[in-house]
């Protein structure tokens, strides 16, 4: 499976928009406070980050999860025409605005891409085909197009599509009801530190589970749905992911892993994994 350059950040062609449009608090993976709208303070007058190969022992371990799916050269170089807010401040209001949908915009995309590839109905894939099609449109339009966007309207949408899919993906295995001695292993689980290594959770429904610090080490997760399941500082360390469901860069960002862990081919190892 491959991924569209698109749908990967390129830094180099944006104006920081991740640095400056959102806001955090000061927390476990922040270190100060930073209102929306707002440039970081380490952020350089040419848009790089004066901190970026020291994010995570400075206290930024969120800046090196987060991910914009592509969305901050679509907004700074095809959305603005390579005009950065700096160069014309009128437009700060709007760049930030429009790189907030656009960023959930991209991020339906690169479901909808690995929806297509995992589903075995082409009735499904030309949904998936006829929905990427209307919201490339959408992401790549005018500021005013962006922004009357309907987003929560195509969220769910693609949610349902992700969901059929899932069921598609998932039904040779049965998973459904699996329990563990941890709980339950179903959709929206609180499974904070639960211990499941070595464990075959193939065909599970781990949607929006809480996954925080789990330990899944040497697990297979072999068509396991991850969609928004949250994985800060679990354990994937010799875990087989390489065929999981809609499984993001910024949830294998924000896990711990090693040289063994088996990711799909369109993710990569972070830096921290070794």
């Amino acid at each position: 499976m491959t991924i569209s350059p698109s749908l990967s950040p390129d830094c180099g062609n944006c104006f920081a928009l991740c640095c400056t449009a959102l806001g955090f608090a000061r927390s476990a993976d922040f270190a100060i406070n930073k209102p929306a709208a707002s440039p970081c303070p380490n952020m350089a007058d040419d848009f790089s980050c004066t901190i970026h190969q020291r994010l995570r022992p400075r206290g930024f371990r969120g800046c090196t999860a987060f991910d914009c799916f592509g969305a901050g050269q679509v907004v700074s170089q095809h959305t603005f025409a390579g005009t950065s807010w700096t160069q014309d401040p009128s437009s700060k209001s709007s760049t930030f605005a429009v790189f907030k949908v656009v960023r959930q915009l991209q991020e339906m995309l690169w479901y909808l891409a690995e929806a297509r590839q995992r589903t075995f109905d082409p009735e499904l894939a030309a949904a998936a085909d006829q929905l990427s099609e209307g919201i490339a449109t959408t992401a790549q339009g005018d500021a005013s197009t962006v922004l009357a966007a309907d987003v929560e309207s195509l969220h769910g949408e693609v949610r349902a599509l992700l969901m059929e899919i899932s069921q598609e993906a998932r039904a040779s295995y049965g998973a459904e009801g699996r329990q563990t001695p941890d709980g339950g292993i179903q959709a929206d689980a609180d499974l904070m530190g639960a211990n499941l290594p070595n464990r075959r959770l193939c065909g599970s429904d781990l949607r929006g589970a809480y996954l925080i610090g789990a330990n899944l080490s040497g697990s297979d997760l072999t068509a396991v749905d991850l969609l928004g399941a949250d994985l800060r500082g679990a354990q994937l360390h010799g875990a087989d992911l390489s065929r999981a469901l809609y499984l993001t860069q910024p949830q294998i960002n924000a896990a711990e892993g090693d040289p063994n862990t088996l990711l799909p081919p369109r993710l990569t190892k972070p830096a921290h994994w070794q």
